[in-house]
């Protein structure tokens, strides 16, 4: 087993892997001279939206200047607006119900299935009301969540499902990906995630209705230039980003098969520490792997965090995903309802993340569970 002592630079939560085949792709964008459109559809920007598309296996594609853009576009092109409710998790990134709140719609948390984090099937039913419009479930840690459930619930509800894909690329359920598995999903290709452009999102969807709306939302409401029939906003993707992101696309199967590898590695590592409850495994879901999120149970708040910082001072980059819940933010409190939602948390108070990215291999795998069997062996 290789030792511990040889990582001698902190193993970053993630991190993003370019090569010279990116910087190629900025420099042909910038000799160009097109480095952005005012339609949003540069060439780079096309080819990017028709590859991603392709990938993920529906018809249409739309890039956004970043994942929380890709969000607000959808609700915005689902018609959501003031006197709407839309569902959402409170165990996620606050931007999940900041852009239900920015179209003045009311934000409505429920409950996480305490093992897989993803939304609780039965806590959505129960949240419905006769002024739901949509309902965003949240592919958390790079795990789909139970959308067959989740759609089921919807359609009989005549809801609009908008997957939050922003951690899930290249995730499957049953053989189909994340991104085709709603109305609508919205990525993020932020610099830590499975992909990257620097900043960007995306937006895919099976139905041309909302492509039409998005691509108007993207630029001002204009259905041609200074003519706004609708209102929108500046959410264009530079054409840098979009060649970036043509690249990363190409190495996305290899920097998924490396993030699997790793999370397999550390789980076989991790698996007898009795005070940790890893990742589950479920049958039909494919995980994507963003980071690998475990529980260290019977802790609180006060004790994860004590842990976390010690296996930072030993170079380990643990991260907590999420430590305090939406609902119960100083926003999200004030402005809505009180939401009793104990197994999101208890998860605040629980869980860690710790890296499986692609820049790492075995002997950061090893200092890894090498560093974190120690650290509770001491406890």
């Amino acid at each position: 087993m290789v030792r511990a002592l040889k990582i001698t630079k902190k193993i970053p939560i993630n991190m993003p892997l370019f090569s010279g085949e990116e910087v190629q792709a900025v420099t042909e964008v910038l000799k160009s001279g097109i480095v952005t459109n005012k339609s949003g559809s540069g060439p780079k920007v096309l080819q990017f939206e028709r590859a991603f598309a392709r990938y993920v296996g529906v018809k249409y594609s739309l890039a956004f200047n970043n994942g929380t853009a890709a969000l607000h576009a959808s609700l915005l092109a689902a018609d959501v607006g003031p006197e709407d409710e839309v569902i959402v998790p409170s165990f996620t990134f606050v931007a999940t119900a900041e852009c239900v709140a920015l179209t003045g719609a009311k934000p409505v948390f429920v409950d996480i299935d305490p093992l897989s984090y993803c939304m609780d099937s039965e806590s959505f039913r129960h949240a419905i009301t006769g002024r739901t419009r949509a309902v965003i479930p949240v592919h958390l840690y790079g795990l789909p969540a139970d959308m067959a459930v989740i759609n089921e619930i919807a359609q009989k509800n005549e809801l609009i499902v908008i997957e939050d894909a922003a951690q899930a690329h290249g995730a499957e359920y049953y053989g189909k990906k994340a991104g085709a598995l709603g109305d609508m999903a919205c990525f993020s290709f932020y610099a830590s995630k499975n992909m990257t452009t620097g900043e960007g999102g995306m937006v895919t969807s099976v139905n041309r209705k909302f492509l039409e709306k998005l691509h108007l939302i993207r630029v001002h409401g204009e259905s041609r230039e200074y003519r706004s029939i609708m209102i929108g906003h500046n959410y264009r993707l530079p054409e840098m980003e979009a060649a970036i992101g043509c690249v990363q696309l190409s190495k996305l199967p290899k920097f998924l098969e490396k993030r699997r590898k790793n999370a397999a590695l550390l789980t076989e590592k991790l698996s007898d520490i009795k005070s940790l409850e890893l990742p589950m495994a479920y049958e039909g879901r494919k995980h994507g792997w963003y980071v690998y999120t475990v529980r260290l149970k019977g802790a609180n708040s006060g004790k994860r965090n004590k842990f976390v910082k010690h296996l930072n001072r030993r170079r380990v980059g643990a991260a907590v995903y999420y430590p305090v819940p939406i609902h119960k933010m100083p926003y999200y409190r004030e402005q809505f309802d009180e939401f009793n939602l104990p197994n999101t948390e208890k998860a605040s108070r629980q869980v860690f993340s710790l890296p499986v990215h692609p820049g790492i291999g075995e002997m950061e795998i090893n200092h890894i569970a090498k560093t974190v069997e120690k650290a509770l062996r001491k406890k």
